[in-house]
């Protein structure tokens, strides 16, 4: 086994967190996200030495895990079969009002396109501007604008979400 490059364990160690989350919201599973961040992670660490000499490994390991999740719909996953529902999870209080809102969002993420919902992550989650997040999707500053716009306006019209956006108004 040959050892990892230089410098890239310490990025894994301080990004990962950050990226994992991403990928969390992009794919809205958790053992999806984790195949999805350490996919682009093992395509990372080949060219690591390249990576790092570019001067911005991040944006380059960001890029790589929206351009390699909007291309997972080509791959169809069938190793696993998907439930109609999750196990009840083990809670120390009433949470069922931050579980059932996160869940609405959850579902309602899940209703965008692979790009609206790529460039929401980027847009809204990692704060990204407009020209950084069509940096690292590869498009024009104007498709992100387009895509944001459609994407805030289907989340608008998600009736699941009214009650949250309400709230946030108010």
């Amino acid at each position: 086994m040959t050892a990892a490059p230089e410098g890239f364990a310490e990025f894994v160690t301080a990004r990962s967190g950050a990226l994992l989350r991403s990928a969390w919201l992009l794919t809205g599973d958790a053992g999806l996200a984790e195949d999805l961040l350490q996919t682009v992670l093992a395509r990372a660490w080949r060219r690591w030495d390249r990576i790092a000499a570019g001067g911005a490994p991040e944006a380059y390991v960001r890029r790589a895990l929206m351009t390699t999740y909007v291309s997972w719909w080509r791959r169809r996953w069938r190793v696993e079969t998907p439930t109609a529902s999750m196990p009840d999870p083990v809670a120390v209080g009433d949470v069922s009002g931050e579980l059932a809102a996160r869940d609405a969002l959850q579902r309602a993420l899940a209703g965008l396109s692979r790009q609206q919902r790529a460039v929401v992550v980027l847009r809204y989650a990692e704060d990204l501007s407009v020209e950084q997040t069509a940096e690292v999707l590869g498009c024009s500053p104007a498709t992100v604008r387009v895509q944001a716009h459609r994407a805030i306006r289907a989340l608008r019209a998600n009736p699941q979400l009214h009650p949250r956006i309400e709230e946030v108004e108010a």
